[in-house]
């Protein structure tokens, strides 16, 4: 469980609220769990421009605006690389792209390294994780 700051107070416009409250509603979350999520991904943003986010409201990802990849792959495939020289006369990706991603896991490590971890799990694992798949040929 993350840790809370003590409560302060907020006042929005009447615009803003409206929107905050409808996302809520549509996500089926609190508004302070959707204003936190909100302010957490734009102070990311903001901090690392060039990162945005993607997904879905339980599974949202930083990904590297105009790639269409997440940091995660980004950082696994630097990591099968072995240098962000190499990567970047190997791949499409420039050097200033990939220092980027490398910046943002630095910042998010265990964010990342558990995404990377997530996609390296052995397909015997996911098998009996998932067994429905394993009929789909």
């Amino acid at each position: 469980m993350t840790q809370k700051t003590q409560p302060f107070s907020l006042r929005l416009s009447a615009r803003v609220y409206s929107q905050l409250a409808e996302e809520a509603k549509r996500t089926r979350r609190s508004k302070a769990a959707v204003l936190e999520a909100l302010a957490d991904e734009a102070l990311r943003s903001r901090r690392f421009p060039g990162i945005g986010f993607k997904g879905v409201d339980w599974d949202r990802r930083a990904w590297l605006v105009g790639t269409g990849m997440d940091v995660w792959e980004i950082i696994e495939a630097l990591q099968d690389f072995g240098s962000i020289e190499r990567m970047a006369a190997e791949s499409e990706l420039t050097e200033h792209q990939i220092r980027l991603a490398e910046a943002y896991y630095r910042a998010f490590r265990e964010e990342i390294d558990q995404a990377i971890a997530e996609n390296r799990r052995p397909l015997d694992e996911l098998r009996s994780i998932y067994p429905e798949f394993d009929v789909i040929r």
